[in-house]
């Protein structure tokens, strides 16, 4: 299983992801989920994925060669004129790889499915994030869905719908996701560290702070430890239920 959100904020994007793959409580393995593409002072696109790892590793391959051989396809994702159009190539390339897939008997809504979160910046236009489903159909967050969710989203969300402010800044965002991140990874062993994580500022045109988080990061210990504790506290101040007379 997997992790990802996608968040839109005053001052940019927030990417981050988790690394856990698995095929079985006996193989375990991580894997890089995010990809970022630049062209310094031009535009940045970052790509959270999640589903069948051969499918999502076959998309971002896709679109790395066509980087190469952009003859061959026109536009390529750093040749879009619009983040638009960039979900578009996106959403193209992976129904193309689900199809060939499809193709040999495997049906695309099953073994082979991947969905994916798209954002970033091309210059002349403001940054834009996208929800890509595995038919190829996309939508765009908004001032009434500033962020996205994709894999295992259930556990994680209840903290992001209660605290998101879009003023927040980065450093206050990146709390925020912790606190979801772990609360996913303790109630499903399937997500874990390290998080990788993208903060793309708006309009600077150029890779923001990139990292990873590690499952020994003090940080996140601290933030996992006193998220604990705020919650039992917060539960113990509150009036025990009266049970009616017997």
């Amino acid at each position: 299983m997997t992790y990802c959100v996608g968040m839109m904020l005053e001052a940019g994007l927030i990417f981050m992801s988790d690394t856990r793959t698995n095929a079985g409580l006996d193989n375990i393995s991580t894997f890089k989920k995010m990809s970022v593409w630049e062209t310094p002072g031009e535009r940045v696109i970052t790509l959270l994925s999640s589903g069948n790892l051969a499918t999502t590793q076959a998309v971002v391959s896709l679109l790395d060669e066509r980087l190469k051989s952009p003859e061959d396809r026109d536009p390529t994702l750093l040749g879009a004129p619009s983040m638009f159009q960039a979900a578009n190539l996106v959403a193209d390339t992976l129904r193309e790889v689900i199809g060939r897939h499809a193709q040999s008997g495997q049906r695309a809504d099953s073994a082979f499915e991947a969905t994916l979160i798209l954002g970033g910046q091309i210059k002349g236009g403001p940054p834009r994030l996208f929800l890509i489903y595995p038919e190829g159909n996309f939508i765009e967050a908004s001032s009434d869905t500033p962020f996205f969710q994709v894999g295992e989203t259930k556990y994680g969300r209840p903290i992001l719908v209660r605290a998101y402010d879009s003023a927040m800044s980065f450093e206050a965002a990146m709390k925020l996701l912790l606190v979801s991140f772990d609360s996913t990874v303790k109630a499903n062993l399937s997500v874990g560290a390290p998080f990788d994580f993208h903060f793309f500022r708006a309009d600077s045109l150029k890779v923001g702070h990139v990292g990873r988080i590690e499952q020994d990061d003090a940080y996140l210990q601290a933030i996992a430890q006193d998220w604990g504790d705020a919650l039992r506290n917060a539960l113990e101040g509150m009036p025990d239920f009266t049970l009616p007379a017997t």
